[in-house]
């Protein structure tokens, strides 16, 4: 019997800043923003043989997510978010990645939020 399996790695409520908004003054600083990250590792999890190597290192992600936003300075927060997603799936051995952004800047909202789903390509 076959068995067909999908697994996910999670990762809550990351902390990060980076510049990203429309208005030039709001770009001017670095401003908190918080990520969710669900991402489907090239590999099949029963396949990793309890060896970091052959699954996805979500410290080293986090870390290069952290990174690569502080090299940005979009206006729109889905740019950044799709920016960060194609990143990420080019860099980890990743099969499908959604990434959630908050930012918190609305007065009367908890926050603002995009999430974008991306696949890797099949090339």
């Amino acid at each position: 019997m076959k068995v067909s399996a999908e697994q996910q790695i999670h990762i809550e409520q990351l902390k990060v800043s980076a510049r990203v908004g429309v208005p030039r003054a709001e770009r001017a600083r670095r401003q908190r923003l918080v990520l969710n990250i669900t991402l489907w590792p090239a590999r099949d999890l029963r396949d990793i043989q309890d060896t970091i190597a052959r699954t996805v290192d979500y410290s080293a992600l986090c870390q290069e997510a952290r990174q690569f936003l502080s090299r940005q300075s979009p206006k729109l927060l889905e740019t950044l978010a799709n920016d960060l997603a194609s990143h990420l799936l080019r860099k980890f051995r990743i099969r499908k990645i959604s990434i959630e952004i908050r930012k918190f800047v609305l007065k009367n909202a908890a926050y603002a939020a995009v999430i974008v789903t991306r696949r890797a390509s099949l090339d």
